[in-house]
């Protein structure tokens, strides 16, 4: 059975408030800033809660934010009614996104949907431009984003062509434990068998059975609510038995 998603009262961008300073802390790159950056961005960033099925941002907007994940669970995709639908990459706790997009003041070339109840946020671009104008610690973490997810596209053009559910199901989640662009994941990956069948196009069922075998496997560890991983380097490298 899918996800209920709940129609919300106002359009998300009605509902965004100041991020409290539990949240700040619990930004990746918070750590990087002096403390004149550190005021502005407590200024500008913006928190909003998201419902399960609430768009963040749909191909053809400009892009006005740079985009993070304090709490939940995203999905990037392509737009389903220009063919098949694909779903390019989940997006969990910790994760920031989209720098490339403002960096180059494009449109959003992808919708970014909750897949769950999240709290996300939203960084201007005026400020963003202005951390990489006066912060070489930012630079340096922004030009490590967009290295990694370079690298995180290619595997995923790859997982995309895999016919073997057990392969998709274990580079999937070997993807979501990426150390670099999702550290808030840790070795728990808070995520049910439906969303990850959301992510790797496969039914919850399928999902099912592909765990219990990567598990026999010692790659993971089902726990109640999530996927532990045991074995990062297994899952990134998984091959059809």
């Amino acid at each position: 059975m899918f996800a209920r998603k709940v129609q919300p009262s106002s359009p998300l961008q009605h509902r965004v408030r100041p991020a409290s300073a539990d949240e700040l802390r619990r930004v990746p790159w918070w750590p990087l800033l002096d403390a004149a950056a550190a005021e502005r961005v407590a200024a500008d960033m913006q928190v909003a809660n998201a419902e399960a099925g609430e768009f963040l941002c749909r191909i053809g907007r400009p892009a006005t934010l740079w985009f993070g994940v304090i709490e939940g669970l995203l999905k990037m995709s392509n737009d389903s009614a220009l063919g098949t639908p694909i779903t390019f990459t989940g997006v969990p706790s910790g994760a920031w996104f989209g720098e490339g997009t403002l960096l180059k003041r494009e449109s959003y070339r992808y919708n970014i949907e909750a897949l769950r109840k999240s709290v996300v946020a939203g960084l201007p671009i005026a400020t963003f431009d202005w951390l990489l104008e006066r912060s070489i610690p930012f630079n340096r973490h922004v030009m490590n984003q967009l290295n990694e997810r370079l690298g995180q596209f290619i595997a995923a053009r790859e997982i995309d062509r895999l016919t073997d559910a057990d392969t998709r199901v274990a580079r999937s989640l070997g993807a979501l434990f990426h150390p670099v662009l999702y550290p808030g994941v840790g070795e728990l990956l808070r995520i049910t068998q439906q969303e990850l069948g959301y992510l790797v196009g496969l039914s919850r069922q399928r999902v099912n059975e592909a765990l219990h075998t990567l598990q026999l496997r010692g790659l993971i560890r089902i726990e109640y609510g999530g996927v532990r991983v045991l074995d990062l380097a297994g899952l990134q490298s998984a091959r059809p038995a």
